[in-house]
């Protein structure tokens, strides 16, 4: 079969996963297959796959388990997965309710760790990865770890996804305007944080590290693009401590701010790729990022990485970089050649597309 009806499935997405299946699907499209991507009416509102040629269902497919919502989601996807040569859920919510489903064959794509939470819900998304594991025709982690992980569960298949981050656009505006606009200083170090004011994205240890640094002279501002339910505890704190921390909320403008920082820091507790330190390395900045998830598998040659949830080490590793002008120079030079050698939107397309046609050959399909 030359031309597959391939289903993508998402739960509520805020940045990366929804990036990714943008891309992919319009790869796909591209490609010459019919896309249907399936999921929450504000992922369509958000990353408008059907301007790249997708068709969008929507299905109500949280974050979080809702017994009812959950069943009647099953239902839904029975139905309308019933027809698909090929169905490509991306979390393993979206993974588990396909799985549930009766969806075959299936891809599941692992885009982070389970969260970590007590109570009944601990014991749900471990029961999902056992299900994702066990019905899954293949399962792709976009890290190490994610891939040991579901190993260590039973999975059949699993392989090392190739995630990339879309092309940006050059800057629209010089770096002067935009310190001009966020009121820094030319001579105060501008540092750039892109990430959702979520836990996981480890904010907390950033003001703690701010506040280490806020007496040098001149002390860096921090600028964290992104919004997210986290937004006014953050804010209450940089106020109250006087912090030089300044929230954005959600921007568009990322390449204008990649070429008006200095050099990006990512704090998290855990990510997968990190699409955000490849667009920082293909801007030529220096990063300081935590060693966690799927960052020490890619950029543990460029980036200076120290350890999580450490507000020290934090400051340390950036105070090193603004110290170093030799240091600074040598990190520009590794972040674009690094950045040369990332995957490509092609790579992962194609990578995908050599699975579809190893399952469709193993059920019968002409491929």
């Amino acid at each position: 079969m030359t031309r597959m009806r391939i289903a993508m499935v998402i739960a509520t997405s805020g940045g990366g996963v929804g990036n990714h299946v943008r891309s992919l699907s319009a790869g796909l499209v591209t490609r010459g297959h019919r896309v249907a991507v399936i999921g929450p009416q504000a992922t369509e509102e958000r990353f408008g796959f059907t301007a790249n040629g997708c068709r969008f269902v929507p299905v109500d497919v949280g974050t979080r388990p809702r017994p009812a919502g959950d069943l009647a989601a099953i239902g839904r996807l029975r139905g309308l997965l019933a027809d698909a040569d090929m169905v490509h859920a991306h979390g393993i919510r979206a993974g588990g309710l396909c799985a549930l489903a009766q969806a075959r064959p299936l891809v599941v794509t692992l885009h982070n760790a389970p969260p970590a939470v007590s109570g009944p819900l601990g014991l749900v998304f471990p029961a999902l990865e056992r299900l994702v594991a066990r019905r899954a025709d293949i399962v792709l982690g976009v890290s190490g770890d994610l891939v040991a992980r579901m190993r260590a569960k039973g999975a059949r298949e699993v392989e090392r996804a190739l995630v990339t981050a879309p092309p940006m656009g050059p800057p629209q505006r010089t770096a002067e305007d935009v310190r001009a606009e966020l009121g820094v200083a030319p001579d105060r170090p501008l540092a750039l944080v892109v990430a959702r004011l979520a836990p996981q994205k480890g904010l907390d240890v950033l003001l703690d590290a701010a506040r280490r640094l806020k007496q040098r002279d001149p002390a860096p501002v921090f600028v964290v693009a992104g919004d997210g339910p986290l937004d006014r505890e953050l804010n209450a704190r940089i106020d109250a401590e006087e912090l030089p921390v300044r929230l954005l909320g959600h921007r568009t403008d990322i390449p204008d701010l990649l070429a008006a920082a200095d050099l990006f820091v990512l704090p998290s507790l855990w990510e997968g790729p990190s699409l955000v330190i490849m667009e920082a390395l293909r801007a030529g900045l220096p990063v300081v990022a935590t060693r966690v998830g799927g960052i020490p598998d890619l950029y543990s040659g460029v980036a200076l990485l120290v350890p999580p949830s450490d507000a020290s080490a934090l400051a340390h590793g950036v105070a090193q970089v603004l110290d170093e002008p030799s240091r600074v120079e040598a990190m520009r030079d590794a972040a674009r050649l690094t950045a040369a050698a990332l995957p490509t939107e092609d790579d992962t397309v194609e990578q995908v597309l050599s699975l579809y046609r190893r399952l469709a050959a193993n059920r019968g399909m002409v491929a």
